[in-house]
């Protein structure tokens, strides 16, 4: 299915959309670190052929959206350009799926505006002491390393994402073959490509969740925990489903933190079953 592409403001600069079908209720896809709108390309097509629409996002920063090089990519900055974006989109309401990081900016939106959240998806989010996530706190540690090996060439980003994207499935060789991480690493080409991944990794900050009450979050909450990911311990899965008032948690053996990557057809199907649940009274 051939997605309608969109670049909406967002305050700073513009954000990139693809939008898949029209109708029934919105939902929103959104990544997580190192990735993009691609991830989403197996279970957009999915949501329109249930009747929704499906809006995946290339956070700011991100993708096809906008860099400027003063701008903040943090979590809670994120949460409002998603907040813009969906404004522009002519969005009030909707269901937000987020892998990763891409799933702290779907609860610190749900925390701050709740009025736009219908229902919540979260993919392996990190969040309490282990937020920001090994992958992220690694870059942190070792900036100045890395952007001292850029500014000498040597093999730039590549190293970088490669061994994020690995990580992030259960079987690398399956799932994340060569060619994939090309696709993935195609944003971040070249030493201005480097240093703005780094700064993306830089810009991740406990702070921005800490200052939200998880249990004002009322709107019911899927909780998907892939059991090999190498990055977040797998204790923050009973956490969050324990902090949110309507959380439910649903463990998949097998399956890092790229679930989208990883087993597409069973995300749709808990996803369609999940958009038919009520909430708790």
């Amino acid at each position: 299915m051939q997605a309608d592409e969109l670049r909406v403001p967002v305050g700073p600069g513009a954000m990139h959309v693809e939008r898949y079908g029209h109708g029934g209720t919105a939902v929103i896809l959104i990544h997580g670190f190192a990735t993009s709108s691609f991830l989403w390309r197996n279970i957009a097509p999915g949501i329109t052929d249930a009747g929704h629409t499906a809006y995946a996002v290339d956070l700011f920063g991100h993708g096809e959206s906008d860099r400027p090089f003063d701008a903040d990519f943090g979590i809670a900055a994120q949460a409002e350009y998603l907040d813009a974006a969906m404004t522009a989109l002519r969005v009030a309401r909707a269901v937000l799926v987020g892998v990763d990081l891409g799933g702290d900016i779907a609860l610190r939106l749900a925390a701050t505006r709740p009025e736009r959240v219908e229902k919540l998806v979260l993919i392996n989010t990190p969040a309490f002491d282990e937020l920001p996530a090994h992958d992220i706190t690694q870059m942190q540690r070792n900036t100045a390393k890395f952007a001292f090996r850029t500014t000498r060439g040597i093999l730039g980003a590549a190293p970088l994402i490669e061994a994020v994207l690995r990580k992030s499935v259960a079987d690398p060789e399956k799932h994340m073959p060569t060619r994939l991480i090309a696709r993935y690493l195609a944003p971040f080409v070249g030493k201005d490509g480097t240093n703005h991944l780094l700064a993306l990794a830089s810009s991740i900050s406990a702070e921005d969740l800490e200052d939200i009450d998880l249990r004002s979050i009322h709107v019911p909450t899927l909780i998907l925990w892939g059991e090999e990911d190498s990055f977040v311990e797998s204790r923050i899965a009973e956490k969050l489903t324990t902090a949110l008032p309507d959380g439910r948690l649903v463990r998949l053996p097998g399956v890092g933190r790229l679930l989208p990557e990883e087993n597409p057809d069973y995300l749709i199907e808990l996803l369609m079953d999940f958009m038919k649940r009520r909430a708790v009274a």
